[in-house]
C-alpha cells in the first residue's frame, strides 16, 4: 500500500504529541546554551588574553620557534592586536608556520564559501517552493523537500536545476582548488630554501634485497647520484640501553634537586626562627652557614633495586645512578660507534640522499618493488622526526598480515560502532517512539523546552563524544599496520576517519533518526517502510542543524579560550612541574595539529551540508555561519598559538578536497531515490544524467591531476608540470631498472591521446594561480649544515643521542655547586638559571617573563632544519 507524502505528513504530525514536529524546539534548545557558552568563552578570552601570554600568544616571542628569516613573528601589542590580526593575510601562516597550516585554514574558508554560495542560490528558490508545497509539515520541516505533496511534482524540477548549478559550482571549486594546491605545493617545495634541505634530497627505500644493502652497491645502482646513504640497523638493544641511561640520569637530577630543596626548606625555617637574632648580633660567618648544617643523612633519596615495589636491596639513589651511568656510558658509546659503521644487524631499509632534489624525486617515481632491484620507494622528503623507526624492523612478510588485520579490525569497528550511533540518532526523534515503547511514555508529559534539549543538544553531545574516540584508534592501528612515517599514518587515518564519519555520523544517524520518526507507521504497515523512510529522510536534517551548532559554534569558542592549555599551564603545571626541566619543556612545547582527525571532522560537516543542500537547504545556512566562525578561531590560533608537528606537504588538503565529492554523490543519489519514490520520471532522468556526468568528470579529474598531486616536477615551468600528466600513461618497461636516475629522467614519455587531452584540459600553467603562487612562497636563505649534523641525519636517534644534560636548582648553601662538581665526572650538569625563591622555597627558572633567554638554558637544543 502506497502512502502519499500528504497522508504521511498528516499522520505523522497530527493527533497526539508523539507525531508533532519538535524541530524548532530542538533547534532553540541547542542554540541557546551553546551560544551562551560561546559568548561567555569569547568574553573571557578577550579579558584574559593579555594576562596569559604563554597561552594565547606564544608565537609572538618564543625564539625557539624561529631561525634565520623566520625570526619575524607577528607583532603583538596589549592594545591594537585585533587590528593587527585583521590586517595580516592568511599567507602569514604559510611563511611562519607551514604549508599544511595555511591549506587547512584555506579549507575552512572554502567550506564557508561553498555553503554561503549554496545558501544564496537555494534559499530564494527552494524555500518558497518547499514552504508552499502543501505537505502539511510544520516548523523547520516546512522548508524541506518533505513538504511537497504528490499534486506538486512539477516543483521537483526546481530541485533538479538548483542541484545542477550548485553541484557544478562545487566541482568547479574542487578543480580550481586542486590546481591551486598543485601550483602552490610545487612552488613551495621547489623553492631554493626547501630544495636544498637534506630531507628534500632523501628517499626512504624499504624491502631492499640483501645484496643492495651496501653503500657501494647503491652508488652503482644510481650511477653516482648518491651523496650519502644510511643503512637502517636493528637498534633494539641500543634503544633499551639509551632508555635505561636516560632513566638513571633523570633520577639523578630529581634526587639532587630534592636534597637541595629539603635543605633549603630547613634553612628557611631556621632563618625565620632566628631572624631577629641574626639581624642584631650574628657574625658574618654565622649568617653564611654552610649547607652541611642544614642536611641530614635521612634527606638523601633512596630506592630499592628490583621490579617489585618495597622489595629488594635499598641503595642511595645518587650514588647508585652515578655508578650506573659510569657503567652504561662506555657501552652505549661502543654500540653507537658500531651502528654508525653498520657493524650491526642490517634491516631491509635504507635512506638515500641524492645529489639534487630532482634526482631524488626521479628515483622515487621510477623505482618500483615489481622490478629489479625491487626496492620500495616508501617516502620522499621526510625529515628524521617523521620516521617511525621501530616500524623499519617490519619485514614485507609481516607487513601484509598486519595490514589485513588492521583493515579488518577497522572495518568491523565501523560496522559495530553503528549500534551506539543508531541509538544516538534514535534519541533525536525519541518523541515518535512513545506509543510503541511504553516505558518512554513519560516523554509525552515533559516540558517542550526539556524535550528540545533531549532531542537536540543531548544526541549532538553524545555523538561528538563517540566520534572523539575514533581517530585515536585509527591512528594507533595505522602505526601497527607498518606505516613507516608519521605523515603516512595521518593520511591513512584521514581516510579511515572520513569513512567512519560519513557512514556513522551521516548515513547511520540519518536513517536511524528517520526510522525513529515513522517507527509506528512502519510497524502498522511494514510494506510502506521504504516509502516512509525516504519521505522522512529530510526530517533528519534537523539533527544536523543541532550537530553543526555544537561542532562549529561550540568548538570555535573553545579553541579561542583554549581551556586545556590554560588549565595545564596555569594550574596543573604548578602542581606537576617541580623541576626546571619540566617547566622549560612545558613552556617551549606548543600544541600541534593532527590532520588525520581535523580534516574529516569538518570535511564531513561539509559533506552533510552538500548532501542536504537541495533536500533541506537550511542546513547550509547554519553550516556557512559555523565554518566562518571556526575559520576565524583557527586563524587566530594558527597565527598566535599552535605549531605544526606533522608535515604532509599539503597532501591532507588535496585528499580532503576529493572527499568533498562524496557529498555531491550522496546528494544526487538521495534526490534520485526521492524522485523515484514520488514517481517523478522527468526529474529522475535529469538527475541520473547529471550523476553519470559527475562520475565521468571526476574520473578525468583524478586521472589528470593525480600525478601532479603526488609527484614533483623538475621546475615550475609549464612544460615540466605538463610532463607529469603523462606519467600514468607512459611506457616505462623499456627502461632497465638499474638505469641511473639521471638517464631515466631523460627517457621519452610517449604520451597517449588520452593523456595529451587531459594535459591540455588541466594543465596548471594555464591558470592565473600558476604565476601568483610563486609570489606567496618565502624567499628564505637555504639552510647550512654542520658536517656532523649532515652525516648523522638519518641514523636512528638512539645512535646519535648523547647523554642528557642535567639541570638542577642553585641554592645559597653551595649544595648544588657540590653536586655539580661530583656529578660532572659522569654526565653534563648545570645549576645555572634556576633557583629557590620566596619564603616557601619555590623553584623558579629564568623564563622570558623573568628576563631570560630560552637559548641560554642548559638543556636548550638547537634545531637542525633537515
Amino acid at each position: 500500500m502506497t502512502i502519499t507524502s500528504s497522508t504521511n505528513s498528516q499522520t505523522a504530525g497530527s493527533g497526539t504529541s508523539t507525531g508533532s514536529s519538535n524541530s524548532l524546539s530542538s533547534f532553540l534548545s541547542t542554540l541557546v546554551p551553546v551560544a551562551a557558552q560561546a559568548i561567555a568563552f569569547t568574553a573571557v578570552f578577550f579579558l584574559i588574553r593579555s594576562k596569559f601570554k604563554r597561552v594565547y600568544r606564544p608565537r609572538t616571542y618564543l625564539d625557539t620557534l624561529y631561525d634565520g628569516e623566520k625570526s619575524h613573528p607577528l607583532p603583538d601589542k596589549k592594545f591594537g592586536w585585533l587590528s593587527t590580526f585583521k590586517s595580516i593575510p592568511d599567507e602569514h601562516v604559510l611563511n611562519h608556520q607551514s604549508l599544511d597550516g595555511y591549506l587547512y585554514l584555506r579549507f575552512l574558508k572554502i567550506l564557508a564559501v561553498i555553503c554561503f554560495a549554496g545558501s544564496c542560490l537555494t534559499f530564494p528558490v527552494l524555500f518558497p517552493v518547499n514552504a508552499t508545497g502543501g505537505g502539511g509539515q510544520t516548523q523547520l520541516d516546512l522548508l524541506s523537500f518533505s513538504n511537497i505533496n504528490d499534486q506538486q511534482k512539477n516543483r521537483y524540477y526546481a530541485h533538479v536545476f538548483c542541484g545542477w548549478i550548485f553541484f557544478a559550482f562545487v566541482m568547479w571549486i574542487v578543480t580550481r582548488e586542486t590546481i591551486y594546491f598543485i601550483n602552490l605545493r610545487h612552488a613551495y617545495l621547489l623553492a631554493p630554501f626547501n630544495a636544498s634541505r637534506i630531507s628534500s634530497r632523501t628517499v626512504l627505500f624499504t624491502d631492499v634485497p640483501a645484496e643492495f644493502l651496501n653503500v657501494n652497491k647503491l652508488q652503482e645502482v644510481f650511477a653516482g647520484g648518491v651523496q650519502r646513504a644510511w643503512l637502517a640497523t636493528d637498534c633494539g638493544d641500543l634503544e633499551d640501553l639509551v632508555e635505561e641511561r636516560d632513566e638513571h640520569a633523570f633520577k639523578l637530577e630529581a634526587a639532587e634537586i630534592k636534597i637541595c630543596q629539603v635543605a633549603n626548606k630547613r634553612r628557611l625555617k631556621w632563618t625565620k626562627k632566628n631572624d631577629k637574632r641574626l639581624n642584631a648580633t650574628a657574625s658574618n660567618e654565622e649568617r653564611a652557614m654552610p649547607g652541611s648544617q642544614f642536611q641530614k643523612d635521612k634527606d638523601r633519596p633512596t630506592q630499592r633495586l628490583g621490579k617489585i615495589p618495597c622489595i629488594g636491596h635499598k641503595v642511595d639513589t645518587i650514588e647508585y645512578t652515578r655508578s650506573e651511568l659510569k657503567r652504561l656510558n662506555p657501552e652505549i658509546e661502543r654500540q653507537q660507534y658500531a651502528h654508525q659503521h653498520f657493524d650491526a644487524k642490517i634491516l631491509p631499509s635504507v635512506f638515500v640522499e641524492f645529489t639534487s632534489q630532482h634526482t631524488a624525486w626521479t628515483a622515487y617515481r621510477r623505482m618500483t618493488p615489481k622490478k629489479n632491484p625491487k626496492m620500495y620507494p616508501r617516502a620522499v622528503s621526510m625529515t628524521p622526526s617523521d620516521v617511525i623507526w621501530q616500524n623499519l624492523r617490519i619485514t614485507k612478510k609481516e607487513r601484509i598480515p598486519r595490514k589485513i588485520a588492521t583493515n579488518t579490525f577497522l572495518t568491523l569497528m565501523i560496522i559495530f560502532w553503528s549500534i551506539p550511533v543508531a541509538v544516538v540518532g534514535a534519541i533525536s526523534n525519541i518523541n515518535y517512539l512513545t506509543d510503541k515503547v511504553p516505558f518512554l511514555s513519560f516523554i509525552n508529559s515533559i516540558p517542550e523546552v526539556i524535550l528540545g534539549v533531549v532531542t537536540g543538544l543531548l544526541p549532538s553531545i553524545l555523538l561528538s563524544i563517540l566520534m572523539a574516540l575514533v581517530p585515536i584508534v585509527c591512528r594507533f592501528m595505522m602505526k601497527q599496520s607498518g606505516e613507516v612515517t608519521h605523515p603516512a599514518v595521518e593520511l591513512k587515518t584521514q581516510n579511515w576517519y572520513m569513512a567512519f564519519q560519513v557512514i556513522q555520523v551521516f548515513l547511520i544517524t540519518t536513517f536511524s533518526s528517520g526510522a525513529a520518526s515513522v517507527v509506528t507507521q512502519i510497524i502498522n504497515e511494514p510494506g510502506s517502510a521504504t516509502t516512509l523512510l525516504a519521505e522522512n529522510l529530510p526530517k533528519a536534517s534537523n539533527f544536523y542543524i543541532s550537530y553543526i551548532i555544537v561542532q562549529c559554534l561550540g568548538l570555535a569558542a573553545g579553541q579561542l579560550l583554549s581551556i586545556g592549555p590554560l588549565v595545564m599551564i596555569t594550574v596543573v603545571g604548578k602542581f606537576l612541574d617541580k623541576s626546571p626541566r619540566k617547566m622549560y619543556n612545558r613552556y617551549i612545547n606548543l600544541a600541534g595539529l593532527q590532520w588525520g582527525s581535523l580534516y574529516p571532522r569538518f570535511g564531513n560537516l561539509g559533506i552533510i551540508a552538500i548532501t542536504y543542500s537541495i533536500i533541506a537547504p537550511l542546513v547550509m545556512g547554519f553550516a556557512a555561519v559555523g565554518f566562518a566562525l571556526v575559520y576565524f578561531a583557527v586563524r587566530y590560533n594558527s597565527m598566535f598559538v599552535v605549531n605544526n608537528n606533522i608535515d604532509t606537504k599539503g597532501l591532507a588538503y588535496a585528499k580532503a578536497l576529493q572527499q568533498l565529492m562524496v557529498g555531491i554523490y550522496l546528494s544526487e543519489i538521495c534526490l534520485i531515490g526521492l524522485f523515484a519514490i514520488n514517481t517523478a520520471p522527468g526529474p529522475i532522468v535529469l538527475m541520473a544524467v547529471f550523476l553519470v556526468g559527475t562520475i565521468i568528470y571526476h574520473i578525468m579529474l583524478r586521472s589528470a591531476l593525480g600525478p601532479l598531486t603526488t609527484y614533483l616536477p623538475e621546475s615550475m615551468d609549464g612544460k615540466a608540470q605538463a610532463d607529469l600528466l603523462h606519467i600514468r600513461h607512459a611506457n616505462f618497461d623499456a627502461t632497465h631498472s638499474n638505469t641511473p636516475p639521471s638517464e631515466v629522467s631523460q627517457t621519452p614519455l610517449a604520451p597517449t591521446k588520452k593523456s595529451s587531452f587531459l594535459a591540455k584540459l588541466f594543465n596548471p600553467a594555464k591558470f592565473a594561480s600558476h604565476a601568483k603562487v610563486q609570489a606567496l612562497v618565502p624567499n628564505w636563505e637555504p639552510p647550512h649544515y654542520a658536517h656532523e649534523d649532515a652525516d648523522m641525519a638519518y641514523y636512528n636517534p638512539c645512535i646519535a643521542r648523547p647523554p642528557p644534560t642535567l639541570w638542577i636548582v642553585q641554592d645559597e648553601m653551595g649544595i648544588s655547586a657540590r653536586e655539580v662538581r661530583e656529578s660532572r665526572e659522569v654526565i653534563g650538569i648545570s645549576d645555572e638559571f634556576a633557583r629557590f625563591e620566596g619564603e616557601k622555597g619555590k623553584v623558579v627558572w629564568d623564563s622570558p617573563e623573568e628576563g631570560g633567554r630560552l637559548t641560554d638554558m642548559p638543556i636548550y637544543e638547537k634545531r637542525v632544519d633537515y
